[in-house]
Formats: C-alpha cells, structure tokens, sequence
C-alpha cells in the first residue's frame, strides 16, 4: 500500500460542495433585478431630499427677493430698529413687532414647558401602562388641533374669564401665553419623552442599586442625561409658538405697542402679515416681505441651535 494513499476503513474527506457560480458558500447571485430595485429607491430618495432643499431654497430666494427693497430703501437699522409700524404714513419700524413676538414666545415657554416635561416624565417613568395608553393619545391629539381652534377657545371662553378676573378686554400677553403653554406641549413633551426613553435602562439600574428613590433617580440622573435632547424639544417650541399666527391673530387685541401690561393688547410679526397682506401695496407689501425674512433668519437661529447642540453632543460621546 502506498503511503500517500487513504488506508483501509479510513473515513474519507467530504468532497466541497458546490460554491456556486460566485463561489460564496452556495449563496445565490443577487438578481439583477434586485439590483435595479435598490437603484431605484436610492434615487427616490435622492430626489425627495433634494426636493425638500430646493423648497427651502425657493422660498428663501421668493421672500428675500420680495422683501429686500425695503431693507434697501429704509436700511436694515432703521427697519429693525424702528419702533413705529404706521404703514399709511410710511413709517415701517419692525422692532416693537420683534419684541412683542419674542415676550409672546417666552410667557409661552414659560408655562408650556415646565407642563411638557412634567408630562414626559410621567408617561416615560411613572405611568402604568394602562394609563400611558390613554394620556399620551391625549397628548398627541393636542398637536392635531388646527390652531384657529385654539384662537376659538381664546377668544369664546378664555378671553371673558381674563377680562373678568383682571379688567380690561380681556385680549393680551397673559391670553396668549396660556394658549401658546397648550400649543407647544405636545411638541416638547413628544421629543422630551423620546429623549428619556432614549437613556439606558443600565443608568436606572445603577441609580436604584445605589439606593436612590424614583423620584431622586428622575431628578439627579435622567433628567440631567437627557438634557441635550429636552433642551431641542425646547428649541423645537420655540420655534412653533413664535411662528403661530391665527391663534394669536384672535386673542392679542393686535395693537402694534409695546404693552405695559401683560393683559393689554400688542401686534406680533406673524399677525401682522395676516392681517395686512390681504390690502398692502408698494411698500407696505414690501415690507411686510421683510418682516417674513426676518420671521426666517429666526427660525434659522433655532435650528442651527439644535444643530450646534447636537454636534457638542456628538463631540461629548
């Protein structure tokens, strides 16, 4: 017997199967048509991202190239640092507008956040599950109302008990903060929960197994792990009340002072676009262009602050 032949009774190696025409273990080559399908959906999604840019971008160009006389004409410190809007006599200073959407958006924040995450918290750490099942559609239902709705309930029912209690009309910053506080829950308090139950359950674990309550465990571990993503919920807020316009539109009394009382009507800049549009012409109309390119570069600010934030988080990690 030779050496280099296989003994008597010795089992003999398996032959390799067959690898396929690619050799990849008997894995069948990718069709052809599936390739075909994966191109397709790339590039569909490749023009629906760039169909949301182009949007943007047009809208930017329209607004900028219909508002940009007036910053032309007036200068942009007379046009933002002016405290008269009297458009019939040609006086278009937007700055009491300006201040006036900013009191707006911050009474607003004031009342609604502490409420959204007050709201977060209890359906990601302290609600049964029967109950979470029954508030947050609740609290999602909120973000479906059409904000005319809310200037409805401002305007039948808030509005009287405001005038009642404090005097006056009844219209005003105090009107307004309590309608905006509602508006913008259901925004913070969406992302704010996501942001919670984005946390590791380990963090819980830890917090517990060192002996801290429920309540210290919210308070000194997840909250503060979560910050990042509550302080873009609030930006996200921000955003939303400062832009709201036909609930305000009904309840702020749309006077364009600087209120010396916070139950005292006032004009924002989203209302007075509503409101004039409709009648403007030369430069009353070009102005009010310019007071939307302005609503623009701040909800630009807003969003490049979320960005900002997220990327020092990123850098954190």
């Amino acid at each position: 017997m030779s050496a280099g032949s296989p003994r008597e009774g010795q089992a003999q190696a398996p032959a390799p199967q067959d690898r396929g025409p690619a050799g990849n273990g008997g894995l069948s080559r990718i069709s052809r048509a599936t390739h075909l399908k994966e191109a397709l959906l790339r590039n569909a999604f490749l023009v629906c991202a760039c169909v949301a840019v182009a949007g943007v971008t047009l809208i930017f160009v329209f607004v900028g190239y219909q508002g940009w006389p007036i910053f032309a004409k007036l200068g942009i410190g007379e046009f933002l640092g002016g405290r008269v809007w009297y458009p019939t006599k040609g006086l278009f200073g937007i700055l009491t507008l300006v201040v006036n959407s900013l009191l707006a958006m911050a009474g607003g924040l004031v009342l609604g956040a502490p409420l959204a995450v007050g709201t977060a918290v209890f359906l990601s750490e302290v609600a049964s599950p029967r109950v979470r099942e029954v508030t947050r559609p609740a609290v999602e239902l909120l973000a479906g109302i059409p904000s005319v709705v809310y200037g409805f309930f401002g305007l039948v029912l808030l509005r009287p008990i405001i005038a009642r209690v404090f005097g006056g009309l009844g219209f005003g910053l105090f009107t307004v903060w309590v309608i905006l506080g509602v508006m913008i829950v259901p925004t913070i308090a969406t992302l704010t929960e996501d942001a919670l139950r984005s946390v590791p359950e380990g963090i819980r674990e830890a917090s517990y197994a060192m002996g801290a309550t429920k309540w210290q465990t919210i308070w000194r571990v997840l909250l503060p792990a979560a910050r990042i993503g509550i302080i873009d919920a609030v930006i996200l807020g921000m955003g939303r009340a400062i832009g709201e316009t036909m609930a305000v539109v009904m309840i702020a009394g749309n006077a364009p002072v600087i209120p010396d009382s916070i139950f005292k009507p006032f004009l924002t800049l989203t209302t007075v676009i509503v409101m004039d549009m409709p009648y403007a012409s030369g430069d009353h109309r070009t102005a009010l262009f310019g007071v939307a390119i302005v609503l623009f570069v701040i909800s630009m600010i807003f969003v490049a602050s979320i960005r900002v934030i997220s990327r020092s988080r990123g850098e954190g990690d």
